[in-house]
């Protein structure tokens, strides 16, 4: 695990950012896919386990290593810092299909914990913001690293996979 700070900046395609994340599995599956996009993996606070938790290790396998990783003591610090780039809100109520933005380098996805999703006020206070992946009435939503590799790859992709 490589902890980054501005000095990458020129390096990262996207930023992918957990709020309350629950499951180590999921984080650590998410990891790995950043390390393949050369995405940067921000996790805020307060998180459900320790970055030392097998699972995480076992999803992330040995690419951990390589992770361009950031953590924050919260949303505010989080948004404080990043103000100036490009938040996506990630979330099943957003207003837009995620494969009709047009996404530069440097974007950020937050994504909320896996029982709930975003707070509802960033949803509510950020509506033009918001991204969603479309899916059958069958399921509430998918699972968490999943949805991450669609948006991710979306982007990259429409970055012509730099």
């Amino acid at each position: 695990m490589v902890d980054t700070m501005d000095r990458d900046n020129d390096r990262i395609n996207f930023h992918i950012a957990l709020f309350n994340p629950e499951i180590p599995a999921n984080t650590g599956n998410i990891g790995r896919i950043c390390v393949g996009c050369q995405a940067k993996l921000h996790l805020i606070k307060p998180i459900k386990f320790l970055l030392t938790d097998k699972y995480l290790k076992r999803a992330g396998l040995d690419y951990w290593e390589h992770l361009l990783l950031e953590s924050h003591e919260n949303l505010e610090n989080f948004f404080t810092k990043y103000r100036s780039n490009n938040i996506y809100f990630c979330t099943t109520k957003g207003k837009h299909k995620y494969s009709d933005i047009a996404y530069n380098r440097g974007d950020v996805f937050l994504f909320g914990p896996e029982t709930r999703g975003l707070p509802e006020e960033l949803i509510m206070s950020n509506p033009d913001k918001t991204i969603r992946i479309p899916m059958t009435d069958k399921i509430r939503s998918l699972n968490l690293a999943n949805s991450v590799a669609v948006i991710l790859y979306e982007a990259w992709r429409q970055t012509a996979f730099q």
